[in-house]
């Protein structure tokens, strides 16, 4: 079994991979099977128990805004209750 920190990166390699296919214009076909990838191995981490999903969506964040750039506003939680 990989270390927590080879799975990691490993995913964060995926992540590069998919969000610069996706820039790049890259076809529906290989784009459904790098996100395949990417899902399969985001739930590994998760039922292995290696990482929770706070640090996956984390992980995400960083490596879209180091391949596209910042995001253009944040999004805060609204409450549905009056």
């Amino acid at each position: 079994m990989r270390s927590k920190t080879e799975a990691m990166a490993g995913l964060r390699r995926m992540l590069h991979d998919m969000l610069t296919a996706r820039e790049g214009g890259e076809s529906a076909p290989r784009l459904a099977r790098v996100k395949g990838c990417v899902d399969g191995a985001m739930r590994a981490l998760l039922e292995s128990g290696q990482a929770t999903r706070q640090e996956l969506l984390e992980l995400v964040a960083a490596e879209r805004a180091r391949v596209s750039g910042p995001a253009t506003a944040e999004i805060r939680a609204v409450s549905l209750s009056a």
